[in-house]
């Protein structure tokens, strides 16, 4: 029941031994005093999340277990080198297809897949961050299967959220069980904000002084995500602005401040490209920063991550990173994509439509959990009418099997039980190299047997620990 699932039923883990012994030496009554102390905890900071439909969506918590998910270091490591390899392969295709467009002339990639694809970023042909960095920030979403392989199920290489979660879990379980986290030698993930810190300083321009001035963009305070835009600008010690805080003059982004107008260097951007700069992308956009984009031309700030970077988010590009990875690095993948049929492609679509009952269907530009189909646990209506779906615009759809995923101990109304969950590593990349603290944000599905994760859709999180072997 701990753990991973297990090729035995009731096996437990190495790496879950003491968590085993921590259940079993702590009553129910005293787990759900602890989960209520975590409660208040939150409560009492103002995490919240916008669940959509849900009409107490602005009061609502993101629900928080308090039983850990557990990873050997041996095991972190190689997720480690796969992710440091993968955010690679990505950067490096940002950089050619808004440049030589090498993979597109191979054939590897689909010229119309990349150039209709309503990710790309026309105003980004031809322009190149500081230092070729597309993404400084990546969220790379990882599933584990009972058969114990890991996966790439998404990647996150816009606006990636979340990271504020994985702190504040590991502080509140830092409360709650100081115990067991010290008796596991748990590795740290505190110095996330410092090495976030460290990643924007090091991709601002080269005419930024000495200390460049780093900004965290927002879309304001109704945005879902609002809690951890302002979280992140407190912790990292830097400015939290709307788009009416700055303005653009000669080609430079200023701040208003009470001492008068400051350079901004980086713009740590949380809003989509297409409200960035109205005078380049919707006009009508009030969120953005006008003449931003010919700041960013003029090489005076940088953009965080880079404008265009959507594209890669994608699903159907997703469909094809092994062959990306490929590409750029000449490797292997060392974390493989779970198998995806492109409903573009005919074949693949009368397969999908053939078997519609078992599989998983996602739209390409979804997010959120949001426009999905998943066949096994939906009534046959909902299939008919995706089935239509399908038929119509079959270009914007993907699917995939329903893997059997692994589950962790999570404390349920009836005690310990098995939960799926996922896996969202934060990967940054800036001046100096790569780098991943150890851990991430675990998603965990609270309904029995349900794989949708997503905290948008109800889901919850959990503290992730990466323990010595």
């Amino acid at each position: 029941m701990f753990g991973h699932a297990a090729p035995d039923a009731g096996t437990v883990r190495a790496a879950y031994t003491k968590v085993r012994d921590w259940l079993d030496a702590s009553p129910q009554a005293v787990m759900e005093t602890r989960r209520a102390q975590a409660e208040l905890f939150f409560r009492r900071i103002g995490i919240t999340f916008a669940v959509y439909g849900d009409p107490d969506a602005a009061e609502r918590l993101i629900p928080f277990d308090i039983v850990p998910r557990v990873l050997p270091r041996s095991e972190w490591a190689t997720l480690e080198k796969g992710l440091v390899q993968r955010v690679k392969a990505l950067n490096m295709f940002l950089a050619d297809v808004y440049g030589a467009r090498e993979i597109l002339r191979a054939g590897i990639v689909p010229e119309a897949l990349v150039l209709h694809n309503p990710g790309f970023c026309l105003p980004m042909i031809g322009r190149r961050p500081m230092h070729d960095i597309w993404i400084q920030i990546a969220g790379i979403d990882l599933v584990r299967t009972d058969a114990h392989e890991f996966y790439v199920l998404e990647d996150n290489a816009r606006t990636p959220s979340g990271v504020s979660y994985m702190l504040e879990n590991r502080e509140v379980m830092l409360k709650l069980v100081p115990e067991l986290f010290h008796a596991m030698k748990v590795a740290p993930v505190e110095t996330y904000p410092e090495a976030l810190l460290e990643t924007l300083k090091s991709v601002a321009p080269s005419n930024a002084g000495g200390d460049p001035v780093v900004v965290l963009l927002t879309p304001g305070q109704h945005n879902s995500a609002f809690y951890e835009h302002s979280f992140l600008a407190d912790k990292l010690g830097i400015e939290l602005v709307e788009g009416s805080d700055l303005a653009v003059k000669d080609d430079v982004v200023y701040m208003r401040t009470t001492q008068g107008p400051r350079r901004v260097d980086v713009i740590y951007r949380r809003i989509d490209d297409a409200f960035l700069d109205p005078l380049t992308f919707k006009a009508e956009s009030t969120l953005g920063v006008p003449g931003l984009m010919n700041a960013f031309a003029a090489g005076n700030v940088t953009i965080s991550n880079a404008p265009g970077t959507g594209v890669a988010d994608d699903k159907a590009i997703y469909s094809y990173m092994p062959e990306i990875v490929k590409f750029y690095t000449g490797e292997d993948p060392i974390l493989n994509n779970v198998p995806t049929w492109r409903c573009r492609e005919p074949e693949a679509l009368g397969y999908v439509l053939d078997h519609l009952s078992e599989l998983v269907v996602k739209e390409v530009d979804g997010s959120g959990g949001y426009g999905m189909l998943v066949g096994p646990h939906a009534p046959a209506a909902t299939i008919a009418a995706f089935a239509a779906k399908l038929r119509a615009h079959p270009e914007k759809f993907i699917a995939q099997p329903t893997l059997a995923l692994s589950t962790c101990p999570t404390l349920c109304d009836s005690g310990i039980a098995p939960r799926h969950v996922d896996l969202r590593p934060f990967v940054l990349t800036g001046a100096g190299g790569t780098r991943i603290v150890p851990g991430g944000l675990t998603r965990v599905a609270l309904d029995p047997g349900s794989l949708v994760v997503n905290s948008s859709q109800g889901g919850g999180t959990k503290d992730t620990w990466v323990v010595d072997d």
